[in-house]
């Protein structure tokens, strides 16, 4: 019976051991890392959807637990998070926010009449990659739409004013089998005849050029050629892209 009680003493003691030493070799809980709050300026974001796309990659990139914020108004996103997820989003900053090309378009719009060259003229466009740039020439011609008062002596004419001659519109953007292109090329002018709605209404002649394509610097592109409303003649409009920085 003695040797039995002292049997399970042992026993007792070794467990108790085991627990003891399992207890000193089992790790403390790691301690979180220190957190700090940055400002990281875009220094080359013209656009706020720009840093918008960027802050959307630091989100989807970065732990979920980092805050980030973008501060539109100075150009910055603030973070708090550790150094190592400041650190990521730094580097992502800086492989994201690079500067844009910008380019210059010519458009050249060759005036033929029955296979004979009338007139050239050239329109010179400066296009940041990512953006529209838009050229206007032409006149402002005024269209009565109403009157207020009529029969009065104090009645009003009210009148609004249609863009007429030539429109072109252009944005370029990188991909990966060149600088492509989206242009628009408006033409239009006043025909002699009216509409026969009012003594004044005009009849407008419009005709539109809409695509897109894929430019190589210093090599002409045939865009497509525009009918020169009421005349026989037409436009040929090719256009040519060089690298400005």
């Amino acid at each position: 019976m003695k040797f039995a009680k002292g049997i399970l003493a042992v026993t007792l003691a070794l467990v108790v051991v085991g627990q003891s030493a399992g207890a000193q070799v089992e790790p403390a809980a790691a301690k979180a890392a220190p957190q700090s709050v940055e400002t990281l300026y875009l220094t080359n974001v013209t656009q706020s959807n720009d840093a918008v796309d960027i802050l959307t990659a630091l989100r989807n990139l970065l732990d979920p637990h980092v805050k980030i914020y973008l501060v539109q108004s100075r150009s910055a996103i603030v973070m708090r998070g550790t150094p190592d997820q400041l650190a990521l989003a730094q580097k992502l900053i800086k492989d994201l926010d690079r500067p844009k090309k910008t380019y210059r378009l010519t458009y050249t719009a060759t005036e033929m009449d029955g296979g004979k060259r009338v007139g050239t003229q050239h329109f010179a466009l400066i296009v940041v990659s990512g953006q529209k740039t838009s050229l206007r020439q032409g006149s402002k011609v005024p269209v009565v739409t109403g009157t207020y008062n009529p029969g009065s002596s104090t009645a009003q004419t009210q009148v609004t004013y249609l863009d007429v001659g030539l429109n072109i519109d252009a944005s370029l953007d990188e991909s990966a089998s060149g600088v492509r292109l989206r242009t628009k090329v408006e033409q239009s002018s006043i025909a002699e005849e009216k509409s026969g709605l009012g003594t004044q209404d005009p009849v407008v002649r419009q005709t539109v050029l809409d695509g897109t394509s894929i430019l190589t610097a210093g090599k002409p592109l045939v865009l497509g050629s525009l009918d020169i409303p009421g005349s026989t003649r037409h436009e040929d409009i090719d256009v040519v892209m060089e690298v400005v920085r």
